[in-house]
């Protein structure tokens, strides 16, 4: 290290630090990170390269440091990524111990980012060897840069159908006025100086597995030598009378997520469905339409996921916002005027004035381009993967919403989830894998909803589950919900209870399993465990 560009203090007294200890510390202005491990020190960032958690209040096991908020974890030697959702690693700084003071040396630039790119291979033009990949969402852009990453200097395809180049679809419904700019994941020099090159407007038809060839709507064709399916899921479309009028919308795109925010403001809004995209959307326009109402079959919000204590929380949180629910009904037909909708008519006989209608009622898997392909699907096609993010046919892998996956930590029961976090997991571990490299994926799903400015964190798999354990209060916003299944902690939500989702997560990651009993007692030596 140049040390005309680095800087040197002392920061503390080795004997304050205790073993395991996260302790924020001043160096030349900046906070910096600095953990004790087994008696040994590191410092790395602060702040959590995703959306900015402070990592002392996350969860150390062994030399792997996990974000209290959305659960990305970073190795504490290295600062790189060790799990998901984040793109960028920490930096990470020098510490030395000289008789009993603590000194970190850094690089003045490294203090005054927050985050570090992990070093990426240059593209030889040589190497014709070409990685395609069919998606321009998280899953594919992870792939991407983690090919570079390891080394890999061919040539590298994303491939998109919208106009854009990756951008964080989770905002979409969060924030539906962000400027598009603000949510792209990378900038287009990015891309350019890393040489990546990415396809919009270009939509995928077919593919031919033994000609190695993808093709395209415009007659066009690329050949590959490894390719990657990650092209996401779609808005189930609304099949009822007048769901063809004009102003009912979906949302999968920043100029649906624009439209339906400006034909919102001010106006009577019907959503239907109360699961993720129709409670988020709910809470963003809850301040800015006249009226809401939100129509489900279900009896409470999220309730295939959360269950209904929980959704019951959710649901209280908007109806204190005026937000009307509507439940265990469906809708029935849509009435307008001029071909614009005006009317929501339910099956319970219900009728909602409407000047626009949101459909959030599920998604399907963009996966009809591979009917002609002995590429193996579920009934709901999805595409099946093993652990390496193999399909059954060589050289295609696939990744993200579009696939149905084993979960090991969790019976080894397949499963199609749809998150932020699984894209990201899914990219890397399919890129180390067309790479050749015989990497399993290994992780714990973790997701999280917003409302109102308040997060409900997940993590886990809590299909089939048949019990709750519940500790805080959920009246009052505070709690820990704990799913289970055969007598075992499956899953784990909460509300203003962090750490403790990512740290269950951190012990269901390590293999131990957490007992409904454990779950009950107030002795917590188990969480000790991750």
């Amino acid at each position: 290290m140049d040390a005309a560009d680095s800087i040197t203090e002392q920061v503390c007294q080795e004997s304050d630090v205790q073993d395991g200890e996260l302790r924020e510390v001043e160096v030349a202005g900046h906070t910096v990170l600095l953990v004790r491990n087994k008696m040994e020190f590191s410092a790395v960032g602060s702040k959590c390269t995703h959306a900015g958690a402070s990592l002392s209040k996350g969860v150390l096991a062994g030399n792997r440091l996990r974000c209290p908020w959305h659960g990305a974890c970073f190795n504490i030697r290295t600062g790189d990524i060790e799990e998901y959702p984040t793109l960028d690693c920490l930096p990470c700084f020098k510490v030395r111990v000289e008789d009993g003071k603590v000194f970190i040396t850094a690089k003045k630039k490294d203090l005054e980012s927050d985050r570090r790119l992990k070093a990426m291979s240059e593209r030889c033009r040589s190497n014709e060897t070409t990685m395609l990949l069919l998606g321009g969402g998280a899953a594919a852009l992870v792939c991407a840069e983690t090919l570079r990453q390891e080394g890999f200097t061919g040539r590298i395809i994303m491939v998109t159908k919208e106009k854009h180049i990756p951008y964080d679809r989770t905002q979409l419904s969060k924030a539906m006025d962000k400027t598009l700019e603000s949510i792209y994941l990378r900038q287009q020099d990015f891309f350019e100086a890393h040489g990546l090159e990415v396809w919009t407007e270009k939509e995928v038809v077919s593919v031919d597995t033994q000609g190695q060839k993808a093709h395209f709507q415009d007659g066009a064709f690329q050949r590959y030598d490894q390719l990657l399916i990650a092209t996401g899921s779609s808005p189930r479309q609304l099949q009822c009378p007048g769901s063809d009028l004009q102003n009912v919308c979906s949302l999968q795109t920043p100029e649906d997520a624009n439209r339906i925010l400006h034909l919102a403001t001010g106006k009577r809004v019907v959503i239907l469905g109360a699961s993720f995209i129709g409670m988020e959307v709910a809470a963003f326009l809850s301040d800015k339409a006249s009226t809401i109402c939100v129509v489900d079959r279900g009896e409470f919000p999220f309730q295939a996921v959360l269950g209904p204590q929980v959704g019951g929380v959710a649901m209280k949180m908007l109806q204190n916002k005026r937000v009307k629910f509507y439940m265990k009904t469906e809708i029935s037909e849509l009435r307008g005027e001029n071909r614009k909708v005006t009317e929501a008519v339910l099956a319970s006989g219900d009728k909602l004035p409407a000047d626009v209608v949101v459909v959030g009622i599920g998604v399907t898997s963009n996966s009809g381009f591979l009917k002609d392909t002995s590429i193996a699907m579920d009934r709901g096609g999805a595409v099946l993967v093993d652990l390496f993010m193999q399909t059954n046919v060589p050289r295609v892998f696939a990744a993200g919403d579009v696939t149905s996956f084993p979960l090991t930590l969790f019976g080894g029961t397949t499963a199609t989830i749809r998150h932020w976090q699984i894209a990201q997991a899914h990219g890397h571990i399919a890129a180390l894998n067309m790479l050749k490299q015989q990497k399993a994926l290994d992780t714990v799903p973790f997701f999280w909803t917003s409302l109102l400015g308040k997060s409900i964190r997940y993590a886990g798999y809590g299909n089939g589950y048949t019990d709750t354990v519940v500790k805080g209060n959920l009246e009052q916003l505070k709690f820990l919900v704990f799913y289970i299944k055969d007598d075992n902690v499956i899953a784990v939500a909460s509300l203003n209870f962090d750490p403790m989702v990512s740290l269950v997560a951190e012990v269901m990651h390590s293999g131990r399993q957490i007992s409904k009993a454990e779950a009950q007692s107030s002795d917590i030596t188990w969480m000790k465990q991750a």
